[in-house]
């Protein structure tokens, strides 16, 4: 037996917490808007189909082996990876990889908080009644006002901001632990509350047909490749969050059923708010749409006419918002691990720095919409677009290929037999053969084909 290191952070009480935690990372913006509109369109329960198989073949090894280097290592992912390698060793330079993470996820919250922000400030104008039988055109005109008052962007960023940094700040059990103990939950209520009112809003039949007819006409090569990057993307891998999160693993918890559990969990989150969501907006006659633009414009008018609708649109945001937050902490989380480690500070210090350069950093993207519209980081990307693109289309998959590569063929097979419990010849093949071979051809398919889409 190995000997059992222990996190200087702390561990998650339970193997519950464990799962809301990781499930909260993962269940985020995109999530819950972005996974059911790209079912809808490509052939439903097929595509549902799809991307099961796709989340068994390249998300769940992937995932489960981010949470097995954490849980070995017991320390930020860059200390993690470094002390792994030389414990299997490997270069040391495998500890490249944490530091990756810890730069991906800087920059996504970078662009992250600021959408993040303007859910929150939507809370609130949803419960205003503002959009109470209003038009599409006055809730376009009205989101196009609001992102292009740099005051307002810099004020609900810093608004969402700030709880971010303080949660993080004071640890993995007083600071993370009650966060998703009680956000989740809040979040799964909510979730369950709009599904009801879907039902008796109208939209109910319409929106499952949406989601679940099953149509394989509609099932291309290009929707095969959705439902891999969507089963990459939408598990929080590739930026070390899993990986933090699972150095908090007590000793006792099984990676594999935890992982599937968070797996499972999350893909029926997407589904359940995709019914949610496309009820209330067929309800009201309206076309789903996806992107974060068109989450502030048809929502709104869809609830403003709807019975109720100021409330349970008040509610929707909210869930949103909640989102937000267990993805923002597992974002940021990372990089403060390692450093409180570095450098031997206190959480509260180191948390409040890096959560300052986020801020600083992150100001270039409130001011994409405004004062710096007309800035180009490179052709027609504004600095928002640029670290959007950037982390999804290089870093991210970068990341996720190479935790494949050092999981797959790195890691010696007593680990392996004794860490994840595959002991026979025929399971460590399988094992090599998923994380080893298809996870990355996977992610390299995906690279290949958002980079064409990129340039083209």
């Amino acid at each position: 037996m190995s000997e059992v290191v222990q996190s200087k952070h702390g561990q998650w009480s339970s193997r519950w917490v464990f799962v809301l935690a990781a499930a909260g990372s993962a269940v985020g913006l995109g999530n819950i808007w972005k996974f059911p509109y790209i079912t809808g369109e490509n052939g439903g329960g097929a595509f549902v189909l799809v991307y099961l198989l796709c989340i068994a073949a390249i998300g769940v090894p992937i995932m489960i082996g981010e949470v097995f280097l954490g849980k070995l290592g017991r320390q930020s992912p860059i200390n993690t990876m470094m002390n792994l390698s030389r414990r299997f060793g490997r270069t040391t330079s495998w500890a490249g990889v944490g530091w990756l993470g810890v730069i991906t996820g800087i920059l996504i919250l970078c662009f992250y908080a600021v959408v993040a922000g303007w859910v929150l400030a939507y809370v609130f104008r949803l419960a205003s009644g503002e959009f109470v039988g209003t038009t599409a055109e006055y809730s376009s005109n009205a989101f196009g006002e609001f992102v292009s008052d740099p005051a307002l962007g810099v004020l609900w960023f810093t608004l969402f901001m700030i709880p971010t940094v303080v949660i993080v700040a004071r640890g993995v059990n007083r600071g993370l632990e009650v966060a998703v103990r009680w956000l989740m939950p809040l979040l799964l209520g909510i979730l369950l509350l709009l599904l009801a009112y879907g039902i008796f809003s109208g939209g109910f039949i319409q929106s499952v047909y949406f989601l679940f007819d099953f149509d394989w006409s509609l099932i291309s090569g290009k929707s095969v490749i959705q439902a891999m990057g969507h089963a990459f993307f939408t598990l929080s891998l590739g930026m070390g969050a899993i990986m933090a999160y699972g150095a908090y693993v007590p000793e006792d918890i099984p990676v594999r059923t935890a992982v599937i559990t968070i797996s499972v969990l999350d893909t029926v989150v997407a589904l359940v708010a995709g019914l949610a969501i496309f009820s209330i907006v067929f309800a009201h006659g309206m076309e789903p749409s996806a992107g974060p633009g068109l989450l502030f414009e048809v929502t709104p008018v869809a609830f403003g006419a709807l019975p109720l609708g100021t409330l349970f649109g008040t509610l929707f945001f909210l869930l949103v918002t909640f989102a937000a937050f267990t993805s923002a902490i597992s974002i940021i989380e990372p990089a403060v691990a390692y450093f409180v480690e570095r450098l031997n500070r206190s959480r509260v210090l180191v948390a409040s720095v890096i959560g300052g350069i986020c801020w600083v950093i992150g100001l270039a993207s409130v001011f994409s919409f405004n004062i710096m519209s007309g800035f180009h980081v490179v052709g027609e990307l504004t600095v928002f677009d640029t670290f959007d693109k950037l982390t999804q289309y290089f870093l991210l998959p970068m990341g996720g290929f190479l935790i494949a590569i050092f999981v797959g063929w790195l890691v010696p097979r007593s680990t392996i037999s004794e860490s994840i419990g595959l002991t026979e010849d025929w399971q460590i093949w399988a094992w090599r053969g998923l994380i080893g071979v298809l996870a990355p051809i996977g992610v390299i398919v995906v690279f290949a084909y958002e980079l064409r889409q990129l340039f083209s």
